[in-house]
């Protein structure tokens, strides 16, 4: 029998929606509740078929979400996920927030977004990146989960702190991670045969790399694919001291030993080979005594809703691993 209940906040997006799916299926959570703004009144299983999540979604009550539920993922943008998870947190409930509200330090996010709607919160915030974190965000109650760009970057690039003080981070990134609603830059008839950068002055993930890897610098540009999911972080760093490509690889192998959903490959990681897992592929070698670090994830899993369930086990005293491919 389930041992949690659980409530998707924000379940007809992407991020949401696949949170719908991961906790409909996992084995020790309960899914008691789905909230949506437009898509409110409708099946979850009529918007996403291939979820096959049988709820309908409700509009927002935070007093209704805490009858029901003992913890919350909230897949809100930026702005409108702090005053949920501030109304949710007030009723006692767990949360794992998908937007970027928790993942920096006031004056960081006010830089890079707007005014805090709940700046009170972000002391008691965990940034969710469990390879990084994983003693806090067992014992937290709010956890911000990371980037999809920056939790690839991340990934690629944390066995060498301390050992390198530039790098360059370069993204490519399948069209999902830009959210459900086409623009004129994410519609089809503009993504399809093409690839393009954008937000080349200045990615607000940037921050996110700033503060887990303090004193390096950081060259952050995103590139659009045609492909629906998927990321492929590309990372060329400046080590303080040279480096082999023998010790590099040991490093990393080091560094992730154990980790449950990170591989240490000898190749470089192609975004096929983890789409629709929770899993990060990760390899780094030496060219010119620069280092080359790649990371392939999905998006919508590692990068998102995924990553968001593996911080919500650890939460709740269950398998990390569980729920989860």
């Amino acid at each position: 029998m389930p041992e949690h209940r659980v409530a998707v906040v924000g379940a007809g997006g992407f991020g949401g929606a696949l949170c719908a799916r991961l906790v409909h299926r996992h084995p020790a959570l309960e899914l008691t509740m789905l909230t949506a703004r437009s898509d409110a009144g409708k099946r979850h299983d009529e918007v996403y078929r291939r979820y096959r999540v049988p709820v309908e979604m409700e509009e927002f009550d935070a007093d209704r979400v805490a009858e029901r539920a003992d913890a919350a993922l909230v897949a809100y943008p930026h702005k409108a996920a702090a005053l949920a998870v501030k109304a949710l947190r007030e009723r006692g409930l767990r949360v794992v927030d998908l937007s970027a509200d928790f993942r920096l330090g006031q004056a960081a996010y006010e830089h890079w977004y707007q005014p805090h709607e709940a700046p009170e919160l972000l002391e008691e915030s965990v940034y969710g990146l469990p390879e990084a974190h994983r003693e806090e965000i067992q014992a937290a109650d709010l956890v911000a989960g990371p980037g999809c760009n920056s939790t690839a970057a991340l990934l690629a690039l944390l066995p060498l702190a301390g050992r390198i003080e530039e790098a360059a981070v370069d993204i490519k990134a399948g069209v999902s991670g830009a959210g459900r609603e086409a623009t004129e830059e994410t519609h089809f008839v503009s993504v399809v045969d093409n690839v393009n950068a954008y937000k080349v002055e200045g990615h607000r993930h940037t921050a996110e790399l700033e503060q887990e890897l303090p004193g390096v610098h950081f060259s952050f540009v995103t590139h659009l694919l045609p492909i629906d999911q998927g990321i492929l972080a590309s990372c060329y760093a400046r080590p303080v001291e040279p480096l082999t490509a023998a010790e590099v690889h040991e490093l990393y192998v080091e560094a992730y030993r154990g980790e449950p959903f990170l591989d240490v490959v000898g190749h470089p990681p192609r975004t096929r080979d983890v789409r629709d897992t929770n899993r990060a592929t990760v390899q780094a070698t030496v060219v010119n005594e620069r280092v080359l670090a790649f990371c392939a994830i999905d998006n919508l899993w590692k990068g998102a809703a995924g990553q968001a369930v593996q911080d919500l086990n650890l939460m709740l005293g269950l398998p990390e691993t569980e729920g989860l491919a």
